[in-house]
């Protein structure tokens, strides 16, 4: 099997540095939403009995399905989750790949070296299945559940803007050396 053409690693990197901001956000949102709030009125980490005429906000196990689907914090994690997805199934078109290749990379030198595009790619994957088992259990109505996967994933976003360390990318090297992923049969 012939190896895939390079790409720019810093494209991925480039990448990893917007989504770990949305997800940040995402996280916020989550941690103010309906997924932690508790059946009392509610924001965030700060809590309140409602007294006469105050605001109730339900817990999400309380909340209905409309409410929990239009969380703040769900809603974003839906956008990157579809994010994530866009750059599994088509990578070069997707809009962070399209950012770098068009306003980026003409201003910055040609890398000095290569990288396989599957690792990266893989780790997409690895991401949209963190934020998708976010968005499943915030719908059945797991409190905690969106923020905790945003959070995950944000902290494997930000290793790889901040230290060019892509978890995911480890992951597929492991399962690689275990001969899970990568390598065909003659």
């Amino acid at each position: 099997m012939t190896t895939p053409a390079g790409i720019d690693p810093r494209g991925p990197r480039f990448a990893a540095t917007i989504t770990a901001a949305l997800l940040l956000i995402a996280t916020v949102l989550g941690l103010i939403g309906i997924s932690t709030a508790s059946g009392s009125a509610s924001f965030g980490w700060f809590a309140y009995q409602p007294v006469s005429g105050a605001v109730f906000t339900p817990g999400i196990a309380a909340a209905t399905f409309a409410v929990r689907a239009s969380d703040p914090g769900f809603l974003l994690t839906v956008v990157i989750a579809l994010l994530f997805l866009w750059g599994v199934l088509s990578p070069r078109t997707s809009p962070w790949s399209v950012l770098y290749r068009r306003v980026l990379q003409p201003r910055l030198s040609p890398p000095t070296e290569l990288e396989d595009p599957r690792p990266p790619r893989f780790a997409q994957g690895v991401g949209l299945f963190v934020v998708t088992v976010g968005i499943v259990l915030h719908l059945v109505g797991v409190p905690w559940a969106l923020p905790i996967a945003t959070a995950a994933a944000f902290i494997a976003a930000f290793l790889n803007a901040a230290f060019a360390f892509c978890l995911g990318c480890q992951i597929y090297l492991l399962l690689q050396r275990a001969g899970v992923l990568g390598r065909t049969t003659a």
